[in-house]
């Protein structure tokens, strides 16, 4: 899974926020905003901590893709499941 917060940094780029007062003002952790930094997931709790100082959405913040190996994985997996069918 590839998780991008390029919104996020463009949300704060345009209230004029750094990085650093983002931790400030939430609590975040040096570590934190490195993960983030590093397009590493975080805890919802993190992302719930910023929406509200930033009052947005999870979805303002973060985008994710899939590689193409999960999906993959997930059409192999849902294909067997049961199709609900009584005639399967």
């Amino acid at each position: 899974m590839t998780i991008s917060y390029n919104e996020l940094w463009k949300l704060l780029i345009d209230k004029g926020m750094k990085k650093g007062d983002l931790c400030k003002s939430t609590g975040l952790s040096s570590s934190t905003m490195a993960k983030m930094t590093n397009g590493e997931s975080v805890n919802l709790s993190v992302l719930e901590r910023i929406c509200e100082k930033l009052d947005c959405d999870f979805v303002d913040l973060v985008n994710y893709k899939r590689t193409q190996e999960e999906r993959s994985s997930a059409r192999w997996s849902n294909s067997h499941f049961p199709s609900g069918n009584k005639e399967d």
